[in-house]
């Protein structure tokens, strides 16, 4: 079964016992994202609502919202997309298993897009779309499931488009009413790429914006692909149906989405745009970002506006990556020789830290330390998305078959017990880290720092509560928790400034050397030792979107080599709010109290 639009997912997912319809009307004002957020959290169904205020539009949101609903998805394509990824990444399997592929090089072939002469589209304009705000200190209305595509300058080739998901604001800062809509594209993206050719020509940037349509089309805009895969063809592929598109105006418009929004990119002009409720958890502050200028806006008969709800991870994106890991699993050891195992941690933002299992294969015939697994960071560093990896924790898994960078706390558990402090860490000072992380120098600024771990096991990571016990009495120590076995939390006074908490900090490590420690490998200096504790999701949030390499690592005993930087006891990060960082992402305390009574009164909430 293919969809041939949203319509036809809304009506699968509801006769399978998927979705949900809330009928009565709902505020596109941070109540519909208070109650997708809430729906989301208890792992419930996908949402329609009907009736949205101030827009004729119905609109729906958390079709992604569980990894088994992903899958029922895309059920019917999956296992022969996965053979296509397979054939890409390995070539010879046609070889030894031609039976299992002989159909496999023809499913590209019959994704390719589709020209057709016209589409069925009526027009409305910017301020009668679902105006959805997430987040209190928002700075306006945004697309969150938008797919952007141009094309390079001087082609008319559909199979070299770029079709990219980037923020959109459609309101607020100072964007004219329905005429200007914000878009917000970062480094590494193929956008940028058309972005800088264009300037270089004397021909209008066009681009149009698709909302809606089968769900493989918001898939195919945030997915990785392989070199010389084009997106529409993915789109087709993972869709069963290939991705139909006409030409309006000189724009391309997708005959399968509910919504486009056509425009013309300004080459050199740029408008605040932000803040934004992102994905790490906080909010992207307002920065100046490129703007589009509003031609037409169309949609469909009986559209249905698709959207999402960002925050804090995990949430419904989330479910990207689940099928981006499931797909783009085979091309690792293509991408990344040597290394089996890759884990951007969702809890902890995606970007700020990456796990990697890697192989040493360099000098088996001496001393077991890291070596091949440096080389396979750098690469892994120097990669596209990967790059933008702020903590990038690699381990050698020779001798370990069952050790994965999936399940992040048994990976801890295991570089824990086998890290040196003292040879094992490698900083990249003032570089680049993602654009959405303000815990860097500046914005886009920071510092990296390779963790690597390969020989055997130097402690047994500690859980005795004496220890706990004894860290309480020192002075700077308002509290000190358990986080797992080897983890210890210390919470102490607010973060003021890096001229005095340096001193503050280092003064506090030397304390900590006179403690036997040996066994606790990692302390985090935090503003709330109980709240990082009580989940593993909280410690790697807490830890990695709110430390600088450069800046907050300190270790017990640390010394200063040529230019090497090590410790001989525990490792210390320092995990507190900084007063450049950017605030935490916090519901609407009315807002939420409004939607309690709607989760007690509505038929369709009470159940849920």
């Amino acid at each position: 079964m293919s969809y041939r639009n949203l319509q036809d997912c809304v009506l699968d997912l509801e006769k399978n016992g998927m979705l949900v319809r809330i009928q009565e009307e709902v505020d596109p004002y941070l109540e519909m994202a208070e109650i997708h957020r809430r729906i989301y959290e208890r792992g419930g169904p996908a949402i329609l609502f009907e009736s949205v205020k101030g827009s004729p539009f119905k609109a729906v949101s958390n079709i992604y919202g569980t990894t088994e609903r992903v899958e029922f998805l895309f059920r019917h394509t999956l296992p022969k997309v996965r053979k296509v990824i397979q054939l890409k990444a390995d070539p010879t399997r046609i070889l030894k298993d031609p039976l299992s592929y002989l159909s496999t090089p023809f499913t590209a072939l019959k994704a390719l897009p589709r020209k057709v002469t016209t589409g069925r589209f009526q027009e409305t304009s910017i301020s009668k779309l679902p105006q959805i705000v997430s987040w209190p200190d928002d700075g306006g209305a945004f697309v969150t499931l938008p797919q952007v595509l141009t094309l390079p300058p001087d082609t008319r080739s559909i199979m070299q488009s770029n079709l990219g998901m980037y923020r959109i604001q459609l309101s607020g800062n100072q964007y004219l009413q329905d005429s200007e809509v914000g878009m917000h594209y970062q480094i590494h993206r193929g956008i940028g790429i058309h972005h800088e050719a264009y300037k270089r020509v004397d021909q209008p940037f066009n681009a149009s914006i698709f909302v809606g349509g089968p769900p493989s089309h918001a898939l195919s805009a945030i997915f990785p692909l392989p070199e010389g895969l084009s997106e529409l063809t993915f789109a087709g592929m993972m869709g069963g149906r290939r991705f139909r598109y006409h030409r309006r105006a000189g724009h391309i418009l997708s005959n399968d989405a509910d919504f486009v929004i056509t425009g013309t990119i300004s080459k050199l002009d740029k408008k605040p745009e932000g803040p934004f409720g992102d994905h790490l958890g906080y909010y992207s502050l307002e920065h100046d970002f490129p703007v589009m200028k509003v031609d037409k806006v169309y949609h469909r008969k009986d559209a249905i506006w698709h959207f999402t709800v960002v925050g804090r991870p995990p949430a419904e994106d989330s479910g990207f990556g689940h099928i981006i890991h499931t797909l783009v699993g085979p091309l690792l050891a293509s991408e990344f020789p040597g290394v089996r195992s890759i884990n951007a941690v969702d809890e902890a933002g995606v970007h700020p830290l990456l796990l990697a299992v890697g192989t040493e294969r360099y000098m088996p015939f001496r001393e077991e330390k890291p070596e091949e697994i440096l080389t396979q960071a750098n690469h892994i560093l120097g990669s596209g998305q990967t790059s933008l990896a702020k903590f990038l924790m690699i381990a050698a898994g020779n001798d370990f078959p069952l050790l994965t960078a999936q399940n992040s706390y048994d990976f801890f558990q295991h570089m824990l017990g086998r890290i040196d402090w003292r040879r094992d860490l490698h900083f990249q000072t003032r570089t680049t880290i993602d654009t959405l992380d303000y815990s860097g120098s500046g914005w886009n600024e920071g510092s990296k720092v390779v963790m690597a771990a390969h020989g055997p096991v130097l402690r047994t990571l500690g859980a005795e509560s004496d220890i706990i016990k004894n860290l309480k009495r020192v002075d700077q120590i308002r509290d000190a928790t358990l986080v797992s076995p080897g983890i210890i939390a210390l919470q102490v006074n607010p973060f003021e400034s890096y001229a005095q908490e340096v001193k503050k900090v280092d003064l506090l490590c030397e304390t900590l050397g006179a403690f036997d420690l040996n066994d606790y490998p990692l302390l985090v200096i935090c503003d709330d030792a109980s709240f990082l504790a009580e989940h593993w999701s909280n410690f790697l949030w807490v830890t990695f979107t709110r430390s600088n390499p450069s800046h907050d690592l300190y270790g017990v005993d640390s010394f200063t080599e040529f230019k090497h930087w090590g410790c001989k006891g525990p490792l210390v990060i320092d995990a507190r709010i900084k007063p450049h960082h950017a605030p935490v992402l916090v519901p609407d305390e009315r807002v939420s109290r409004r939607v309690d009574g709607l989760f007690s009164s509505l038929p369709a909430l009470r159940s849920l």
